[in-house]
């Protein structure tokens, strides 16, 4: 029976499926008789040495929790600096690490936390403290690198179709009297992942979304203005999304509202309400927006199977790998096949994952800018194939558990900031 403690994360946007991959975390483990804590709000319980003592939940609560969304024990956007920078930072995990004798380290996030998980290796190494660090892959927004896809990507997909198909239908119906234009805005700073998958929702010339903006492309409003306004006039209305991320060619965000987040990434202020600000101006069409925002990334009753599959095995992995000692790796989805679609899970090296992004390739973005190719549907749909839905209770809605976990005793002076 091996001999520590592991630690757990969770880091950055949570999403429908992120409690997936923490129920097969704590499985896993359980079944190796390897006691785990869990950090509250991710690397600042680590911080603060405010730690969940995960292994006290039943099995029951483990199980309810792989089909709730959002983040079990608490996430957070902190973006630690380089070793030099906030060596700080870094010696007080390790010093935390060593108090509880955690001797793996599963951080479960997107490009920053690969870059965290790292970095701690490192130190750890540096200080001969016996640690293995492990990414966990996570984000709806798809970008990791090495990957095929990103656990969370796959539901958060689904939902945009879903969500585009159906409003489609409804500007369709009342177009004649009503709304002409729609415009629906996608998570996908950088990259346009989300906003292709609404690509889904139709196939064809007239059929909707009749035009995708992506952040890989430059925004040309005079350009975007002419197709909207011939698509009303060629099909009775015109349903548009956009990537929250598109840029002009000078290289500014469309919809930069100023100011830093704490990852310090530009604050984006809106791209929908913006577009649709423009549209009524300049064409006169009425127009309705929708951003979604928390909806598409937190929408557990419209999880993917394949989603959800993937998200499980990348928890059951990354405890294997943890315990055989696979130190500053992150288990990756492989793809073997399309039709019918098959993958496995492989362990790539966390060098080749931190602070690189994936963006979608030229090949799957139409010619004239404003669609998916067939490559692209044929990436996606096995992505948001089947249901996944959570058991409901007797009052209608969703079972989900907020499990209450019980605190670890602090064994360290309480960290200044």
């Amino acid at each position: 029976m091996p001999t520590g403690t592991l630690l757990y994360a969770q880091s950055g946007g949570v999403t429908a499926v992120i409690n997936a991959t923490a129920a097969a975390v704590l499985q896993a483990a359980r079944a190796r008789r390897v006691r785990v804590l869990a950090a509250r709000n991710g690397i600042l319980g680590a911080l603060a040495e405010d730690l969940l003592d995960a292994s006290a939940l039943t099995a029951t609560e483990v199980r309810r929790l792989a089909h709730t969304p959002g983040g079990a024990f608490g996430s957070c956007r902190l973006k630690l600096k380089s070793l030099a920078e906030d060596r700080a930072k870094y010696e007080r995990l390790l010093a935390v690490f060593r108090a509880h004798d955690v001797r793996w380290f599963l951080y479960n996030g997107g490009n920053d936390s690969a870059d965290t998980a790292l970095k701690v290796s490192q130190l750890a190494a540096e200080y001969g403290y016996p640690l293995t660090c492990v990414g966990v892959p996570k984000t709806i927004d798809n970008d990791l690198a090495v990957t095929d896809c990103s656990p969370g990507f796959g539901s958060a997909a689904k939902y945009t179709a879903v969500s585009v198909r159906e409003c489609a239908l409804d500007v369709a119906a009342m177009a004649e009297t009503s709304t002409r234009v729609f415009i629906y805005e996608a998570m996908g700073r950088h990259a346009g992942w989300l906003a292709a998958a609404a690509g889904l929702a139709g196939d064809g010339r007239d059929a909707a979304p009749h035009l995708i903006l992506f952040p890989e492309r430059v925004f040309d409003e005079a350009d975007f203005l002419a197709r909207v306004d011939a698509v009303v006039k060629r099909v009775g209305h015109c349903v548009v999304v956009a990537s929250e991320g598109i840029r002009t060619a000078d290289g500014r965000f469309v919809a930069e509202a100023g100011g830093q987040d704490s990852f310090g990434h530009a604050q984006l202020g809106g791209v929908a309400a913006h577009l649709a600000a423009r549209v009524k101006d300049a064409l006169g069409h009425k127009v309705h927006w929708a951003l979604p925002d928390y909806l598409q990334r937190s929408a557990r009753h419209l999880a993917s199977a394949t989603d959800l599959a993937h998200a499980t095995a990348v928890g059951r992995a990354a405890v294997e790998a943890a315990l055989a000692g696979q130190n500053a790796v992150m288990p990756v989805i492989v793809r073997d096949g399309d039709a019918p679609y098959r993958w496995h899970v492989d362990i790539a090296p966390l060098a080749r994952i931190a602070n690189h992004e994936k963006t979608m390739p030229k090949g799957f973005i139409r010619a004239d800018g404003y669609g998916i190719t067939a490559a692209a549907r044929r990436y996606l749909a096995p992505l948001v194939a089947g249901e996944a839905y959570p058991p409901y209770g007797r009052d209608g809605l969703p079972d989900y558990v907020q499990p209450k976990v019980p605190g670890v005793r602090r064994r360290l002076p309480r960290w200044q900031a």
